[in-house]
């Protein structure tokens, strides 16, 4: 968003907030705790209003609220901005045209609308004459959007990576001292942090819309986070943990995309990063991005990306844009060839039943697609009947090594198809 001069007025902007869960009542607590001036709360939307209307977290946001179910009871107010904080495409996208065709400003955190319909959004916006603004989509309350739009426009970024969900970093960081997926995945939960449903989560769908967002902000493409493959956290267990150890690693899940020739590289999925990475130092339900630029080099954004206060936060400093005569950057959005295929030396984690001969099947299997071994791992102290051992590969395409692991599965002796995570090195 580019900033104009400060409108010169006494006028109220009267705001309405869609929804009020974790995030949406957030906005309203900050709302009420920091009384900006000229700002009135006039409107809360959620279904099943008298159970919201009536807890806890409702208590001191004042007596004049139109508490409602009935979305037409705020887009045929005089709200002039809507927070939607509920989440998904429908019926969300078709509530927010009408709100911007009726004249209202729209502040959004919804990942997934925004990575789908964003740029439709966006030039509906323009043509009302509104703002639709959605730093807080990507990354929580770190403004990496904000900061890209305006701080790194006049560099070529070439390649963004990261941690981009705070809920896996938030589990992948405590397996790292030897918890299991099960146990930290109901640590998550009664936290807060991960939905009893976590599947956005865990399956990368969440980061990968985020991405895509990125996408658009940092290299003006337009991506369809369909197009960008999505790898699970939920086949990461411990004893990956001990090897990455080994190797100098450990285990995030990562979000990155590459501008290569005219194509954009982009894929999401737990990778092994090295120790000596900012991206390793990152715990909790922190988020990190590292964006390249040709020019100025690399830029890390870093802070917490889950939980209702930090989310908040990037949304009321959205709305507050937005009242002080915020306007649209528009953007030379294009479209470009997409692909999860990249150039990287791969971890491949084998659980077998051990008998002469299967190294050397492994290595066949590796050597017929053209991929080469960089090093062989085997902790002591495991049966043999559940043998669990690491291969590690000399870079090369992913689409290689995948044909590898779809041979080596076929193998009698394998309990389990084998793991295959991509290794960031020093230079990413």
């Amino acid at each position: 968003m580019a900033k104009a001069p400060a409108r010169k007025t006494s006028k109220t902007t009267r705001v309405a907030i869609l929804g009020f869960g974790t995030v949406g009542s957030s906005v309203a607590q900050l709302l009420r705790a920091q009384r900006f001036a000229g700002i009135e709360l006039t409107h809360i939307y959620n279904r099943g209003v008298e159970r919201k209307r009536t807890g806890a977290t409702a208590k001191g946001l004042g007596a004049g609220i139109v508490w409602t179910e009935d979305i037409n009871d705020v887009l045929r107010s005089k709200v002039d901005v809507i927070i939607e904080t509920i989440g998904g495409i429908d019926p969300i996208e078709g509530w927010l045209k009408a709100a911007l065709k009726s004249g209202k400003h729209v502040v959004t955190a919804n990942k997934q609308l925004i990575a789908y319909k964003g740029a439709e959004l966006a030039r509906l916006a323009r043509a009302n004459n509104r703002v639709l603004v959605y730093n807080a989509a990507v990354a929580g309350g770190v403004p990496v959007i904000p900061a890209t739009l305006h701080g790194l426009q006049g560099d070529r970024i070439t390649r963004l990576s990261g941690i981009l969900n705070g809920t896996c970093n938030f589990m992948l960081s405590h397996m790292e001292h030897g918890a299991e997926y099960a146990d930290v995945l109901k640590q998550a939960q009664a936290a807060g942090y991960a939905e009893a449903d976590p599947s956005a989560d865990v399956d990368g769908y969440d980061a990968r819309a985020k991405l895509c967002i990125l996408v658009r902000a940092a290299m003006q493409t337009g991506i369809s986070p369909d197009d960008v493959p999505a790898q699970t956290i939920r086949t990461i267990a411990a004893i990956d943990f001990q090897y990455a150890k080994e190797l100098g690693c450990t285990v995030r899940q990562i979000a990155c995309a590459e501008l290569r020739d005219n194509v954009i590289h982009a894929r999401v999925g737990p990778m092994l990063v090295p120790k000596s990475s900012p991206i390793a130092w990152s715990h909790g339900t922190q988020n990190m991005v590292v964006t390249s630029g040709r020019y100025g080099g690399d830029v890390v954004f870093s802070g917490h990306g889950a939980g209702g206060n930090p989310t908040a936060v990037a949304i009321v400093s959205d709305l507050l844009s937005v009242v002080h005569g915020a306007t649209a950057v528009a953007l030379p959005v294009r479209r470009r060839a997409v692909t999860g295929e990249f150039v990287a030396p791969h971890y491949l984690r084998f659980i077998v039943r051990d008998k002469p001969g299967i190294v050397s099947a492994i290595s066949g299997a590796l050597t017929k697609v053209g991929a080469n071994i960089d090093s062989i791992l085997q902790r002591p102290g495991y049966p043999k009947d559940a043998l669990p051992f690491v291969v590690t590969t000399e870079p090369c395409r992913t689409s290689t090594v995948e044909k590898a692991v779809r041979l080596i599965s076929k193998m009698d002796t394998m309990l389990e198809k084998p793991l295959c995570l991509q290794m960031l090195t020093d230079e990413d």
